[in-house]
Formats: C-alpha cells, sequence, structure tokens
C-alpha cells in the first residue's frame, strides 16, 4: 500500500523519502507545478526586508540576475522550510515564523514594535500569482509598506498519471498528503476528471493545516487528519495516527 504525495516538485521528493525512511512505500504525484513568471527587482529602492512565503519563491528568485541587491536583506520567511532555501540561495540574515501566514505577520509586527525593523519600512514580499491570505494589507494596517511582486505561480495539471487513477480503483493507496488549500482543489479536480473521487476520497486525507483539511471535508472526505502544526514532521505524525491499527 503507498501513501499519495501531492506536493510539487522538487519538494514531493523529500516527502517521499521520509516515507520510505518510516518504511512506507510513497507513490508521487504533483496537482501542482511551478511555474517562474517574469518579474523585475527595483536594485535602487531601499528595501528593509524581504518577505517569502514558500520555497517556490526563492526558486524564481535564485535564476534572477537582480537577487545581488537583495541577498544582504533580512528574510522573514513562512517556516523552517522556507528558511533554508532562503539560506541556499545566498541570505545570511534569515527569520523563520512558525509555518502560516498569521505567524508570519505576527513576527514580523513584534519586529517593528521592537523598533528592529522601523516602522514605515519598504519591504519587498515575493509572491505567488495565487494567494489565500492579504499578508500585505496586514502588515500595512501596522504601518509598514510592502511591495508586493508576482514572481511565480503553481498551476494545476491538467489530469493524475494512468498509473495514480489504477491505484486508486485497485485501492492500493492508503492515504493521501496535503500541503496547501490549492492543491487540495486541484487533487479533487484531478480525481474526478480521472473517475475515482469515490475510492481516493475513502482513504485518510492527511492535511499541513485545519483550512486544508476544510477544503476535503467539504467535498464530502470522511477521514480527514490535521497536522498538529504546519510543518512537514506532523503531517507525517498524523499519518502515522491515522494508519495504525486500532489495537496500538
Amino acid at each position: 500500500m503507498a501513501v499519495l504525495v501531492t506536493r510539487p516538485e522538487p519538494d514531493n521528493e523529500t516527502t517521499g523519502s521520509a516515507l520510505r525512511a518510516m518504511g512506507r512505500e510513497a507513490l508521487l504525484s504533483p496537482v501542482l507545478r511551478f511555474e517562474a513568471v517574469a518579474f523585475e527587482i527595483d536594485r535602487d529602492a531601499n528595501y528593509g526586508a524581504v518577505i517569502v512565503t514558500s520555497a517556490n519563491a526563492l526558486r524564481a528568485l535564485a535564476v534572477h540576475p537582480g537577487i545581488e541587491s537583495l541577498l544582504k536583506l533580512a528574510v522573514f520567511a513562512v517556516g523552517r522550510h522556507t528558511a533554508e532555501a532562503a539560506r541556499r540561495v545566498g541570505f545570511q540574515d534569515v527569520v523563520a515564523a512558525a509555518g502560516d501566514a498569521a505567524a508570519l505577520c505576527e513576527l514580523i509586527v513584534k519586529r517593528v514594535r521592537a523598533k528592529s525593523l522601523p516602522k514605515g519600512a519598504r519591504i519587498l514580499y515575493l509572491a505567488a500569482a495565487d494567494r489565500s491570505c492579504d499578508l500585505a494589507g496586514k502588515l500595512e494596517g501596522h504601518g509598514l509598506a510592502v511591495e508586493t511582486t508576482t514572481c511565480y505561480r503553481m498551476a494545476p495539471v491538467a489530469s493524475l498519471s494512468r498509473e495514480v487513477c489504477d491505484a486508486f480503483a485497485a485501492h492500493r493507496i492508503s492515504a493521501v498528503l496535503h500541503y496547501s488549500r490549492r492543491s487540495a482543489r486541484a487533487f479533487l479536480d484531478a480525481v474526478r476528471i480521472g473517475g475515482v473521487e469515490i475510492s481516493a476520497l475513502a482513504v485518510p486525507q492527511c492535511c499541513i493545516s485545519g483550512a486544508v483539511a476544510s477544503v476535503l471535508r467539504d467535498a464530502g472526505a470522511p477521514h480527514v487528519v490535521e497536522a498538529s502544526a504546519p510543518a512537514e514532521e506532523a503531517v507525517l505524525e498524523a499519518l502515522d495516527c491515522a494508519l495504525r491499527p486500532p489495537s496500538q
């Protein structure tokens, strides 16, 4: 029995390795694909910091000719994984929030109140084309000037592979892992197109947050499990609990 990993490349490989280390079979099937978007960086702008809410923003920035003008700035990252990606592309001053937009906003506001980030500072937010939270609006309410720059989009795949559809139909998938509301919606669209919605939703749906879990619950999934924190380790713990025999 395999665990279906829906997160995009290359992060799905990390999850697949973690699953195999747990003794589980991993079936990698991204339901979103990364697409870089052309964007400009004002090299003369007096930015006070950079915000990133996904490692995908760093993938887009890594190949931008203007990256050098930003590397000396502080980076506020949504979580540890994104913070690690920021360090890999050359940022030195990186601070990680607890894994979601609310925690990131709180972290930045605390820095303003502590005067380590000046009120009125101009901040560059490297964002996705589709955003579930108005982070810039929330921060502007605290006196910060946030410049939102779209640098990538996550496009839904047209359909699931025949291998995945056959595995659902033959009940060879034990659970599905979900990492964002958008990918959860893309998964639902894909299983409907593939004609395997009933079998796909019958297995445990392990979600990184309550917001993601609500998408699956609204679709009628009977066994939806939320991670205790918005982190990969917590998702895998939720999976372990979901698949543990009742007697254990």
